[in-house]
């Protein structure tokens, strides 16, 4: 969970509630009951944690610290897929070690925010009833813990990971190759992120292609990533099906949601959001994919 400071060429926030875990659980709130497992410092706004549980969100895993909050400022330019980074204060992240309520170990389903991968461990091995983990990560872990990285792939049903990233990680230009190194690591899904350009998940002898939604306006893809997996993630929990026809409705749904997601600053577009809105993205996306 994070305050964030965020300038693209639509307009300018400052302190804006983020952070992936935010992201992630209000996403997944469309679909299903959540738990956020997150620390914040003495200065984070308690509207903020008023606004998660009107979303029926469970907070009793966020620990308020002493110290400040992380804090992220970036910047976009006229390509929205690609943020600047200004700073990085970690403050009261720097020293995170996440503990997982009793209440929210029997959790079935469980994802694992873009964090060092040995804490995404720390945190899995907690998790006592998972039936299903994912985990998201960064071209910085990829860079600095890629022996830890890898041996977290290997504990998860499902990775999800941007384009650059991927090549980054795996050494090669070719997506396909990509996926497929990384499914030897041991995920069943590889969910591969492409920002405008939809999304790619792949499976053992398949892959399907998520087109992204064709925006007129796109304000802030701040949290748009995160947004997807949490949205995938609360549709396979609402579902209870993580066959791989199953997983490629989540990840519409996950498109659907982020591409709302885009529409504006921060969390603004998803905080008035309805099934309604979702539902009749879906439908367009039917539409638009629809050929003989």
């Amino acid at each position: 969970m994070a305050l964030d400071d965020i300038r693209t060429p639509f307009g300018e926030v400052k302190g804006a509630l983020g952070g992936a875990a935010t992201y992630a659980s209000v996403a997944a709130s469309f679909f299903t009951s959540v738990g956020i497992v997150a620390v914040v410092g003495e200065d984070f706004p308690r509207e903020h944690i008023r606004f998660l549980r009107r979303r029926g969100i469970d907070t009793g895993g966020v620990k308020f610290a002493k110290g400040k909050t992380f804090r992220w400022s970036g910047l976009y330019e006229y390509d929205m897929n690609q943020a600047h980074t200004l700073k990085t204060e970690l403050n009261v992240f720097s020293k995170f070690s996440p503990e997982i309520p009793e209440e929210f170990r029997g959790a079935e389903f469980v994802l694992l925010g873009n964090i060092d991968p040995e804490i995404q461990m720390a945190a899995l091995r907690q998790a006592k009833g998972a039936k299903f983990s994912a985990l998201d990560t960064m071209d910085f872990w990829i860079a600095g813990k890629r022996k830890k990285l890898v041996k977290a792939m290997g504990e998860v049903d499902a990775v999800f990971i941007n384009d650059a990233e991927a090549r980054q990680l795996c050494r090669t230009h070719n997506l396909v190759k990509a996926a497929k190194g990384i499914m030897r690591m041991g995920p069943d899904f590889v969910v591969i992120k492409k920002g405008e350009h939809g999304a790619l998940l792949f499976s053992d002898g398949d892959c399907f292609v998520a087109p992204a939604f064709p925006l007129e306006d796109v304000i802030d893809p701040t949290g748009a990533g995160d947004s997807f997996a949490g949205a995938v993630m609360g549709w396979l929990a609402k579902t209870g099906d993580t066959g791989e026809r199953n997983m490629r409705k989540a990840v519409m749904y996950g498109s659907a949601i982020a591409s709302y997601d885009a529409e504006h600053f921060g969390l603004n577009k998803l905080k008035t959001l309805t099934m309604k809105d979702v539902e009749d993205r879906i439908r367009r996306f039917r539409e638009l994919t629809k050929f003989e």
